[in-house]
């Protein structure tokens, strides 16, 4: 091993972890080069990420990062996401979990390209209505009992008891007493993780969204369901 390329591939592990852009252009692009076409130099940084257990993904010639699901450091436990989101229960965070579900398969209808340019919060509302529809009887109905039987059940009859949206909210606010709230909530904290964008009423998916839907959503989408099981 050459003392140079540890020093590449450390180079780009640092500038990747301070939040930093690499990629074919801007300040990094000598690194990304480093990556792209020194076999020792991308061996060792994908060993380092490894060790570590942070994801890789790559989109437009640009390298991202994100916290595997065992990662304590640079990941977040679901406590300190309660605390991030404003929410008491992991009843409430499990809910954000399959709007963000949601609003991720809003956007693409496979993990080939985006199948909406953007998205409303009413988007994301629809979206996940019709999700929960097949768990809601509307005739027999779903009692606390049965709904705790099942926590697909009990998100699903949490989510049918909000209103779809408050006066307050329809100018911005993000709240836990509406649908439109919920989602707000979701959509700010997106928006602080660099994964969308915002302009006015509209939401847009940054590269990072879409580099992390591109080369993990397709293998991993069941995932989620894991947490209700």
């Amino acid at each position: 091993m050459e003392i140079r390329n540890l020093e590449k591939a450390m180079d780009i592990f640092a500038k990747l972890m301070m939040g930093e852009s690499v990629g074919a252009s801007g300040a990094n692009a000598k690194l990304y080069e480093e990556y792209s076409h020194n076999a020792e130099v991308y061996d060792i940084f994908c060993e380092m990420l490894k060790r570590f257990d942070i994801k890789l993904y790559e989109y437009n010639n640009t390298l991202f990062i994100s916290g595997g699901p065992s990662n304590k450091v640079f990941g977040y436990t679901n406590e300190e996401l309660r605390k991030m989101m404003g929410l008491r229960t992991n009843k409430e965070l499990f809910l954000c979990y399959f709007i963000i579900y949601n609003m991720v398969a809003a956007f693409y209808k496979d993990s080939t390209a985006l199948s909406a340019d953007y998205l409303r919060i009413e988007d994301v509302i629809r979206q996940v209505d019709n999700s929960f529809a097949s768990l809601i009887d509307r005739e027999e109905g779903i009692v606390m009992e049965q709904a705790a039987e099942n926590t697909f059940k009990a998100l699903a009859l949490m989510w049918d008891e909000l209103v779809a949206a408050t006066v307050d909210e329809k100018i911005g606010r993000a709240a836990k007493n509406s649908k439109f709230g919920y989602v707000k909530i979701v959509m700010n904290f997106l928006e602080e993780q660099a994964l969308i964008t915002v302009s006015g009423d509209r939401y847009y998916a940054t590269d990072r969204l879409k580099a992390m839907a591109t080369n993990y959503y397709e293998d991993n989408r069941s995932a989620i369901y894991e947490l209700f099981a």
